[in-house]
């Protein structure tokens, strides 16, 4: 048996989690469920875990900052999260594997196996290089994925990337505009998906605005600062982002014109 605990501030994703390892994994042993970072740092001190279950996007403290007590308990690091733009930080952290949400029954099986057979070893160090083998390995297969899960109230709602035009804040949500014009509504800020998608094609260009470069007809100072977007919509751009959305949009139609 290996002892697990899962660390997630959605109570969903914590719930899916625990139901699937309880179906599908006989030999894991769940001792604890956190909701932050903070909590799971108590229960490491409670308990002795082998396995970490780890959402990395989290409200507070991210995912990514409980890895040094991870490695002071000698416990492996999973990642389980709906975005891939966190895949060579994961690899750099030398986590055991990364899971995407919707998680995949097989891939947990899979990385639970891998689990077992490496909590076996008793030098830990000797083993890194396999390990970052197999997720760099495990990675490369996702490669092509550009796709990030919205979290909603049943779940998650699987969207490409390429489908957002632009993303708006509304207090501590963000609301999705789409291609096919449909909106959906997230309860978490601006600035998570600012750091999650890649910067090449979402550019901030004001406090309550991300707008997807791929969707831009024309940017003008008529009215101060604004761009226009393939679905009709005029968006300003602040001063302050100003400097940094035109060295953005250089670079972008660079990069356009060489593909």
């Amino acid at each position: 048996m290996i002892n697990v605990i899962i660390v997630d501030d959605e109570e969903f994703a914590r719930s899916s989690l625990y139901f699937l390892l309880q179906e599908n994994c006989e030999n894991v042993q769940i001792c604890g469920i956190a909701k932050s970072v903070d909590e799971a740092r108590d229960l490491l001190s409670q308990h002795e875990v082998d396995l970490i279950f780890l959402d990395i996007a989290m409200p507070g403290k991210n995912g990514f900052e409980l890895i040094p007590d991870a490695r002071s308990n000698n416990a492996q690091v999973v990642f389980t999260t709906a975005y891939d733009q966190y895949a060579l930080k994961a690899i750099k952290s030398s986590a055991l594997d990364y899971l995407l949400k919707p998680i995949d029954i097989d891939e947990l099986k899979e990385t639970v196996e891998k689990a077992t057979r490496l909590i076996g070893f008793n030098d830990y160090e000797n083993n890194r290089n396999e390990r970052l083998k197999d997720l760099t390995q495990n990675l490369s297969d996702k490669s092509g994925i550009r796709k990030i899960s919205l979290p909603n109230s049943q779940g998650y709602t699987l969207i490409g990337i390429d489908e957002i035009i632009h993303i708006e804040a509304d207090s501590n949500y963000s609301v999705f505009h789409l291609h096919n014009r449909d909106k959906i509504t997230v309860s978490r800020v601006l600035k998570e998906y600012e750091e999650m998608l890649p910067e090449n094609q979402f550019v901030r260009i004001h406090k309550s605005s991300i707008v997807n470069l791929n969707y831009l007809v024309e940017f003008n100072s008529k009215n101060g600062l604004e761009v226009l977007l393939k679905n009709g919509e005029k968006i300003a751009v602040s001063r302050r982002r100003a400097s940094d959305f035109m060295d953005k949009i250089k670079v972008y139609t660079s990069y356009s014109s060489d593909k």
